[in-house]
């Protein structure tokens, strides 16, 4: 079983769980930029982690054999603070590298005005690039954030195949899917969707223009979700190639539109040894 996981912050996991995702079958995944609990405080520190995801995370998933692009955006928790919104003035040169798929994570998190600006703004920019949009929508009031969202969409002139909404539930599903975007599901250990739910969306919407994630934050996660959602719907009665589409293939599809996701086979480094916070090879 080969696995793309559309939508993992790798930033907050081990090596470990870098080499276990290698042995459930996951060979790609996206990391969309997102905060990192603490506050940031000035713009610099974006740029550090930017550069990290454009280096670092790539280098370090390459020797258990997984692929790692990225999305990069100014999140929507922080589009309220002033100290973190010059971001949008310097996106335009992440953007143009080869390993960002797409503008992400954008959206809401409390609907505010500077939200609003933050996601036109960076809508906008998607449109520039030529590139798909991740767009996440709120934890509170989904249902209402995910329809303003789709307004917003909608005025942007993106069109709607380049865009995916994520977080999604049974609440939200239908209207995104009606409005030709793309939807995502984060599955979780106990919050946001689970992979029997997830089963049961599939069995009812089916599975077109569907990702499905284990997002995989700092919190309560599991980054072997889509792994097992994946046994959930081969237990339900989905077959092989149903499976490879919504685990592989639609990721593929989504993320191909940004035409820069160039999968290689790669395979795990087993002369790799990590020491304190450095990586030695064998012999060294």
């Amino acid at each position: 079983m080969r696995i793309f996981d559309p939508h993992i912050h790798m930033t907050s996991r081990t090596t470990d769980d870098y080499e276990a995702m290698y042995a459930a079958g996951v060979r790609a995944l996206v990391e969309p930029a997102f905060w990192l609990g603490q506050p940031r405080t000035s713009p610099q520190s974006f740029y550090d982690y930017f550069d990290a995801l454009l280096g670092w995370e790539p280098y370090r998933a390459a020797q258990f054999g997984i692929q790692h692009f990225c999305t990069i955006a100014l999140n929507p928790k922080e589009a309220n603070d002033p100290r973190c919104t010059p971001v949008l003035d310097e996106l335009d040169r992440y953007l143009a590298k080869d390993r960002v798929v797409a503008v992400g994570e954008i959206g809401y998190d409390s609907m505010t005005p500077q939200e609003d600006e933050a996601l036109a703004r960076q809508l906008q920019l998607a449109l520039d690039h030529g590139l798909p949009a991740l767009v996440h929508t709120p934890h509170r009031d989904k249902a209402a954030g995910t329809r303003r969202t789709l307004d917003v969409v909608r005025e942007s002139g993106i069109a709607p195949e380049l865009v995916v909404l994520d977080h999604l539930n049974e609440l939200t599903v239908g209207m995104v899917l009606d409005s030709g975007c793309w939807a995502g599901f984060s599955i979780y250990p106990k919050t946001k969707m689970s992979e029997d739910r997830m089963v049961e969306i599939l069995k009812g919407h089916g599975t077109d223009r569907v990702l499905v994630n284990s997002a995989a934050d700092w919190g309560s996660s599991d980054p072997l979700k889509t792994r097992k959602t994946a046994d959930a719907m081969l237990a339900a009665g989905f077959d092989d190639d149903t499976v490879d589409k919504v685990m592989w293939r639609n990721p593929v599809t989504f993320y191909g539109q940004s035409g820069r996701l160039e999968l290689d086979d790669v395979k795990p480094d087993d002369t790799t040894l990590f020491e304190g916070n450095s990586i030695k090879r064998g012999g060294e």
